[in-house]
Formats: structure tokens, sequence, C-alpha cells
């Protein structure tokens, strides 16, 4: 998982990575609220409580956009594997979250009109953290396709953070 991710990236080194955690999350709305819960014990763990405002609301926009635009539109109530899977690594001077899921479309951010309630997330992505990109999943997501054992590989977004002084100005 690590090395496509750093594809885009400022370049890193392998040997930096100073911790990763990674959960999976069912095919319902309420796994947001795990997302964040489980954003927020890693980051205590890791000793960045400080930072956990600004992640939690990435991590939020990108299992929610996952849900709802990712999955088949028609799911069996319970998948095999559970399709979604967040993913938090950490380097001595950046986080990076990541969630993958069984779509392949390119994530796009919208131009919401200002009553709407929805379209924003990408956006509040791009303002809240310092870079953010996806690419194709490197490995299968599980199978989700009508015809059986059939492999979806999906992608990954991810978003990351600088952890330094360098961080970006606000």
């Amino acid at each position: 998982m690590l090395e496509p991710l750093r594809q885009g990236l400022p370049p890193t080194d392998p040997s930096g990575v100073a911790g990763s955690a990674s959960c999976a999350l069912p095919a319902r709305y309420e796994a947001v609220g795990g997302a964040r819960q489980f954003t927020r014990s890693t980051l205590e763990r890791w000793e960045l409580s400080d930072r956990f405002d600004d992640v939690a609301l990435v991590v939020s926009e990108l299992v929610t956009n996952a849900l709802r635009h990712a999955l088949p539109s028609d799911p069996p109530r319970e998948f095999p594997n559970p399709p979604v899977r967040l993913h938090l690594m950490r380097w001595s001077s950046r986080l990076v979250c990541a969630v993958r899921d069984p779509s392949r479309e390119s994530p796009v951010a919208g131009e919401a009109a200002d009553s709407a309630e929805s379209g924003r997330g990408l956006f509040l992505v791009e303002c809240v953290s310092d870079s953010w990109g996806w690419h194709p999943s490197p490995a299968p997501v599980g199978e989700f396709s009508s015809a059986p054992s059939t492999p979806v590989y999906g992608k990954v977004v991810w978003a990351l953070f600088r952890l330094s002084d360098c961080a970006k100005n606000e």
C-alpha cells in the first residue's frame, strides 16, 4: 500500500515510516463514525491529537464519498469482505490518510450551489490537507461484480498532512 501512495508525493524514505494503521469499514453510513473513532484512537497513540479535527474532517469526507459514490447501486446486504478500508500512515514529517474503495471512477471535486447541502467534500479535503490525490488500487478490493470470483481492484484516495514546521500557513 505504501509504494503507490508515494507516487505523486514528495519523496520519502521507506525506513522513516513511524507507524501505520488500517481498518475495514462496512458498507453502511454508520461506518463514518467508526472511521472517526479509529482516527482519534490512532492519532492519540501517535501523540498527534492536536491534528484530530482536520484529519477527522478529511477522513469523514473520504469515507462518505467512498460509501456514496464507489459502491454498487444494489450492493449485497453483507459483502464477503468489507468494501471500504481506511489506512493511516505516519512518517516523521507527514501523515497520510487513504481510503480504498471498489470503484475505479476518478473522484471529482464538484461545484455545489450555495444552497446545496452536499457536493463540497473534496473541496474541503483540498482546503484542509496539504495535498490529495488518487490512484488505482494495486490489490483487489474484493468480489463485488455480478460474476462470482471476479476480483475488483478499485482505487485509493489519499490526503497528505505535513507534521513539521514546514506545514502550510493558515
